[in-house]
């Protein structure tokens, strides 16, 4: 005959799983959720830049936080804006979700151009900046947080 107590500790296995796997799954989503929130300060790829992005209206905003060097808009292509500093000036614009990031349009100081670009989390702080040129040709950087 099978007591009570006995039959409790047959099925203490089944509630400590489950138990394991509702905490498991919750800590997924979690790290889903901090992946899929691109704000935050970003250093670039090349460690010359980080970049502070922000939510703004429906996407993200990008704003150079701090860079290396004189820091000028010197490639600017309005000659009126090449004195400005680069800290404050916003590089990013990405509005629109698509997969699991956002596309929208970003902007090089080294060359002075904008560019249609996407922003895509690969990871809770890691993400892929990439801009483009005809969607065809594009230049990838992987980002990582440091904020």
């Amino acid at each position: 005959m099978t007591t009570p107590r006995a039959n409790r500790s047959r099925h203490r296995p089944m509630h400590v799983f489950a138990a394991a796997l509702l905490l498991a799954v919750s800590g997924t989503g979690a790290l889903a959720q901090k992946a899929s929130d691109l704000s935050g300060t970003w250093q670039t790829e090349t460690a010359g830049s980080t970049v502070r992005i922000a939510r703004c209206g429906g996407g993200y905003c990008g704003v150079i936080a701090a860079t290396a060097g004189a820091g000028l808009d010197a490639q600017n292509p309005d000659p009126a804006l090449r004195s400005r500093k680069l800290v404050g000036v916003q590089i990013m614009q990405a509005g629109t979700p698509s997969g699991n990031g956002f596309e929208g349009s970003l902007y090089n100081p080294n060359d002075g151009k904008t560019y249609s670009g996407s922003v895509t989390p690969k990871g809770p702080d890691t993400i892929e900046v990439a801009g483009c040129v005809l969607s065809v040709l594009c230049k990838r950087q992987t980002w990582r947080r440091i904020r």
